[in-house]
């Protein structure tokens, strides 16, 4: 018997990408209040290169196409969401938006605890204790960078898409009716979710970098950087064993508690129009995926569901 697909997504400007197999679809509230929908087949190089699906090397083969998928996504959401009077954004300016955000990223994630930690050598010393120094660096900057972004209202709704995008496929896993007053019974939280990743990618960094040389400084921050690939393939094994694991064994629910726990920054309890809009790309996905069933629909609350393709 096949095994069954764990349907994922993400939350967007005013609406939710959803992912299955060969399909993906991303759902925007338009200023009008109508829901634009678009579908889009999966292209993955694990097609012509099957060796990429190999453990430990998926992983990050995942990551990157998700990035892909994820910044199409955003890019149709940013547009459909500003409505037809704006000016849309142009693909020069989303990358430059992109850019920017991976460079602060790495600023503030990889080489300010760095060299934070490296400033307190002479009061922690060693490998281990300076990589648990480090470590707890990181921890504290990614906790306070997603609790302060999460006080900004449009931040806030997208935390609300993104416990709307949790509640759909926590309701389809448990077999549920995919109504908006059936889905909202539903936790916001969900153990494969990429918050869990990253918190679990930070966790992942102190083990292994415990085995790496702390200086020269410029070495330290570069192998930082050179194996994210090799902590991003370790920690997605982990995330997708626990996961599978985490109704039948207390264990693997201890493990994804934290990062359980950090959603809580990262969600917020959404309203059924929101739910109404991730129950809109969860249906076209599945309707490509199970068969081209038609996705144009009138959603639960009246307004009109467009669907391209």
């Amino acid at each position: 018997m096949k095994k069954p697909f764990s349907y994922g997504g993400q939350a967007v400007i005013e609406g939710v990408m959803m992912r299955g197999p060969r399909t993906w679809a991303v759902a925007v509230r338009c200023p009008d209040n109508t829901v634009e929908v678009e579908t889009r087949a999966v292209e993955t190089v694990t097609t012509r290169y099957p060796f990429l699906k190999w453990p430990l090397i998926r992983g990050t083969v995942v990551l990157v196409e998700s990035l892909v998928i994820g910044v199409r996504a955003l890019s149709f959401s940013a547009t459909k969401a500003a409505g037809e009077e704006e000016k849309p954004i142009s693909p020069l300016e989303m990358a430059f938006t992109i850019g920017l955000a991976f460079g602060l990223a790495i600023l503030l994630f990889i080489v300010l605890p760095v060299f934070l930690a490296h400033l307190l050598t002479p009061l922690v010393e060693g490998r281990v204790g300076q990589n648990v120094i480090e470590g707890l660096l990181r921890v504290g900057a990614f906790l306070a960078y997603v609790a302060g972004v999460g006080l900004m209202p449009d931040i806030k709704r997208v935390f609300q898409y993104h416990g709307a995008e949790h509640k759909v496929i926590n309701a389809y896993e448990a077999g549920s009716e995919l109504s908006p007053e059936a889905v909202q019974r539903f936790s916001p939280l969900h153990p494969r979710c990429g918050t869990s990743f990253l918190l679990v990618v930070i966790v992942l960094k102190v083990f292994i970098f415990s085995f790496l040389a702390t200086d020269p400084l410029w070495w330290r921050v570069s192998s930082r950087i050179l194996l994210l690939p090799v902590v991003a393939g370790l920690a997605y094994e982990l995330i997708k064993l626990t996961a599978l694991l985490y109704a039948r064994f207390p264990s693997a629910r201890l493990v994804l508690a934290p990062g359980l726990a950090v959603q809580r920054l990262t969600t917020r309890e959404p309203d059924d129009s929101q739910v109404e809009v991730a129950l809109a790309a969860f249906e076209a996905v599945r309707a490509r995926e199970e068969g081209d069933r038609d996705v144009r629909q009138a959603g639960p609350s009246g307004s009109e569901i467009r669907g391209t393709q």
